[in-house]
């Protein structure tokens, strides 16, 4: 009888070890294979089982939660959406996440390994964190600014601080509100369809994932390249410049929309606009000095990251003089994203060091303790900062007696510089109004704000578009806003 219960006792053992051993296969081995089975809504029912973390601005969450009581219980929900949609982008069940949303996912989800206190334990129990918050660098004043500036057009607008490259504004026209999109019913559904069928495709983000042709406001590094190589020593001397001029190798005739342009200095010449003058300059400073500057200011950069990726911007390194001549003054190859040329008045601004931008201050834990900082940021030299000090003067020049008139502001120092870019089949469609700019308070030792603003359909006939008259209000409202936050 003791032997029958003996082997009884074994076989029992036996079978409690195989059973562990799969167990252990389907929850170890097998796990990965489970999860990715598009019948198992375990992990969405898990993902969507707790409130998501939220993103700040200016220290007030600009999302939320909401409790559908349903299998997937917790709903994204977005306060003011249209308005900080290019920031946030969106949280769906249906269709994922974008910008912040998606760079942040892990801290706002819960399951970034630094919100939970034993790792291991949370991944042999499989519990989950509660989620963070991330505060951004936005400036909820500038944001409003620029939106209501854009309002009706297409466009967007980047703001920078240059001593830091914190983000101040991104702005992308027209916006849409995220909220709808949240869900997993037949309402998202609609929405989506909806959005990507319009034309003018409101879930673009124009300011960091389109590029434009810059245009004019192109000059500044032009003009950079031109002082750092020596080509240009006097601002004031006259520049030998015919107008109209002929590229090397073409009977293409460059003109002006500005009088005055033949021979003029680089002072008058940037004041004025002068095609002519930018175009010759960009030859003689030949290049493998252009694409050097184009590149010191953060052309030709794909890693750039604020921390959802930046459409690269572009200036052609393989270019005959002719090309070069014409991307010299922001047209042919050369492209750029506002966020880009908000970058470029900001290394003016800073002295000629760019601070890269970034638009997460730092993330927290569910109690509001600091998880992570934005810490340093990697720094580059642009230009000589002999070099700075004399573009910030000339585009002071062009606020206070050029094209940039409408973006002075009354006991501010201000310095822009207007563009307005051709593109389309033989340059036939409606040219993009350009401004970019700084804006320095009569108290502050420095900048406190650098903007990038593009006008896609201007309201003004063709052939009187312009960064100064359709783009230098915007930022001028901007940098207003900026300045007087403290």
């Amino acid at each position: 009888m003791t032997r029958h219960i003996r082997h009884a006792g074994v076989f029992c053992a036996l079978l409690l070890v195989a059973l562990l051993l799969n167990a252990a296969r389907v929850q170890v081995v097998q796990a990965p294979a489970y999860d990715g089975n598009p019948a198992n809504r375990r992990p969405e029912i898990f993902r969507y089982g707790q409130p998501r973390g939220d993103i700040l601005v200016d220290g007030r969450p600009v999302t939320g939660s909401k409790d559908t009581r349903e299998h997937l219980r917790y709903e994204r929900t977005y306060t003011d959406g249209p308005l900080y949609a290019p920031v946030t982008g969106f949280a769906s069940q249906l269709y994922g996440t974008t910008l912040l949303e998606k760079a942040e996912d892990g801290i706002l989800s819960g399951t970034d390994p630094m919100l939970a206190p034993f790792p291991l334990w949370n991944d042999f129990t499989r519990a989950r964190s509660r989620g963070g918050d991330v505060v951004t660098t936005i400036d909820p004043a500038a944001q409003r600014a620029a939106y209501e500036g854009l309002a009706g057009r297409k466009g967007a607008v980047a703001a920078l601080e240059p001593s830091t490259g914190r983000i101040l504004a991104l702005v992308s026209a027209p916006s849409y509100d995220p909220q709808p999109l949240s869900g997993n019913g037949a309402a998202a559904a609609r929405a989506w369809k909806r959005l990507n069928a319009d034309r003018d495709r409101p879930m673009l983000n124009r300011a960091v994932r389109q590029t434009y042709p810059p245009g004019s406001t192109f000059k500044v590094v032009t003009a950079a390249a031109a002082l750092d190589a020596g080509v240009v020593t006097d601002l004031d001397a006259p520049t030998d410049s015919p107008d109209p001029y002929t590229p090397p190798g073409t009977r293409t005739r460059l003109t002006n929309a500005s009088r005055g342009c033949r021979d003029a200095s680089v002072r008058e010449a940037f004041t004025l606009s002068c095609n002519t003058v930018f175009a010759k300059l960009g030859v003689e400073v030949g290049a493998t000095d252009m694409t050097a500057t184009a590149q010191a200011f953060g052309f030709n950069n794909p890693a750039l990251r604020i921390p959802f990726p930046v459409a690269r911007s572009t200036f052609d390194t393989s270019l005959d003089e002719a090309q070069l001549a014409l991307s010299s003054i922001g047209q042919y190859n050369t492209r750029a994203t506002p966020l880009q040329m908000a970058m470029v008045a900001a290394a003016v601004a800073n002295g000629g060091q760019l601070r890269e931008p970034y638009l997460v201050e730092r993330t927290t834990r569910p109690g509001g303790s600091t998880l992570a900082t934005a810490g340093s940021r990697a720094v580059r030299q642009a230009m000589y900062p002999s070099t700075a000090v004399r573009l910030r003067a000339l585009m002071r020049e062009v606020v206070e007696d050029g094209t940039g008139r409408r973006a002075a502001i009354r006991g501010a120092k201000v310095g822009g510089k207007t563009g307005t870019a051709q593109h389309g089949l033989g340059n036939s469609g409606t040219p993009y109004a350009w401004f970019v700019s700084w804006a320095q308070g009569d108290g502050d030792l420095e900048p406190r704000v650098a903007v990038a603003v593009v006008v896609e359909e201007a309201e003004a006939d063709r052939g009187d578009i312009s960064g100064g008259g359709d783009a230098a209000p915007i930022a001028r409202a901007v940098m207003k806003a900026v300045l007087g936050s403290r």
